[in-house]
C-alpha cells in the first residue's frame, strides 16, 4: 500500500487540489535544492507559504526596526511637513515599490525609514486587485461583528478555512505581525531601569488603520454606490480587531476537526491520506 509517486502530476486532478487545499506544510521542510519550474510540476513534498516577498519583508523590517516608533502607521517622520521632505518621502516609497514590482531581491537594512516600510506596507495591501479577504466574503466577514464570544470565534474560524492559500498564508504573517506591534503599545522598562517607550498602537488603533486594507468592498479605483456607512466601519474595525486578538486560536485546527476530516478523506483519497500522516 506504500506510495512512489513523487509528483502530483502522477495521481489525479481531484487530489492535487486536494492536497494544496490541506497546506501541512512548514518551510523548513521544504527542500529549496529542488526546482519545481523546471518540470512544471507540483511536488508532493510540503507546499512552502504562499507570502509574497514584499508583505513579509515589510513586516521583517518592522519586527526589527520599528516596533518601539510611536505612532508607526499612524503618524509620519518629525519632517513629513516640509514639502521637500514630503516629497522625498512618496519617492522613497515609490522607489521601494517599483523594486519589488521588478521582482529584485530587496534587502531592508537598519538605514531604510521604517516610516517608508510601514507606508509601503498599507499601500501594497490597500492596492492589491484581489482583497487579503476577497470581496465575495465582505459580507460574511462583517456579519460576524454581531455575535459574541465562542460563536463569533467558530464562525471566523470557518470562513478563514476557505480563503485561498496566498490569502490565507498572508493574513496569517500579517496578523501575526500587528500582534507583535500591540505588544509593544505600552512603555515598559528595561533590565537596567530605563524606559522603553511603546509606539501607542494598540490593536483597536491597528485594526482601525489595517481594517479598510483588509476588508475592502470595491476594487482600487472603483467607485462605491454606496460610501460605507458608519454601521459597516465599525463592523470592520471590530472583525479586524478580533482576529488579531485570535488570530493564534482561528488558525489552529483542532485535533477533533482533523480526524473528522481525516476518516472523511480515507473513503475518498485514501492513498494521498496515507502519504500525509506518513510523512506527518
Amino acid at each position: 500500500g506504500a506510495m512512489s509517486v513523487d509528483s502530483i502530476t502522477d495521481l489525479s486532478d481531484n487530489t492535487s487540489k486536494l492536497l494544496e487545499a490541506l497546506q501541512l506544510s512548514h518551510p523548513h521542510e521544504l527542500d529549496p535544492r529542488r526546482s519545481l519550474g523546471k518540470k512544471k510540476m507540483l511536488s508532493l513534498n510540503p507546499i512552502t507559504w504562499q507570502v509574497p516577498r514584499i508583505v513579509d519583508r515589510c513586516c521583517e523590517h518592522i519586527e526589527a526596526h520599528g516596533l518601539q516608533t510611536v505612532g508607526i502607521f499612524r503618524v509620519g517622520s518629525s519632517t513629513a511637513e516640509l514639502t521637500l521632505a514630503f516629497i522625498l518621502l512618496i519617492y522613497s516609497i515609490l522607489k521601494l515599490r517599483e523594486e519589488f514590482d521588478r521582482g529584485l531581491d530587496v534587502f531592508l537594512d537598519e538605514h531604510q525609514s521604517v516610516h517608508d516600510v510601514a507606508a509601503l506596507l498599507k499601500e501594497f495591501l490597500r492596492d492589491m486587485p484581489d482583497s487579503l479577504i476577497p470581496r465575495e466574503l465582505y459580507a460574511a466577514f462583517l456579519s460576524t461583528a454581531s455575535m459574541e464570544g465562542p460563536a463569533q470565534l467558530a464562525a471566523l474560524q470557518l470562513l478563514l478555512f476557505m480563503l485561498p492559500p496566498c490569502h490565507s498564508d498572508t493574513l496569517h504573517r500579517l496578523l501575526r505581525f500587528l500582534s507583535e506591534v500591540a505588544r509593544h503599545a505600552e512603555s515598559s522598562w528595561g533590565p537596567d531601569g530605563r524606559e522603553i517607550p511603546g509606539n501607542k498602537m494598540t490593536v483597536s488603533n491597528l485594526a482601525t488603520i489595517f481594517g479598510p486594507n483588509i476588508l475592502q468592498k470595491e476594487k482600487p479605483g472603483e467607485k462605491d454606490t454606496g460610501a460605507m456607512n458608519f454601521e459597516d466601519s465599525a463592523a470592520i474595525i471590530l472583525v479586524v480587531q478580533r482576529l488579531i486578538e485570535h488570530y493564534q486560536t482561528l488558525f489552529t485546527v483542532s485535533p477533533e476537526m482533523q480526524r473528522d476530516v481525516l476518516r472523511r478523506l480515507f473513503q475518498t483519497d485514501p492513498d494521498v491520506i496515507d502519504y500525509l500522516l506518513r510523512r506527518k
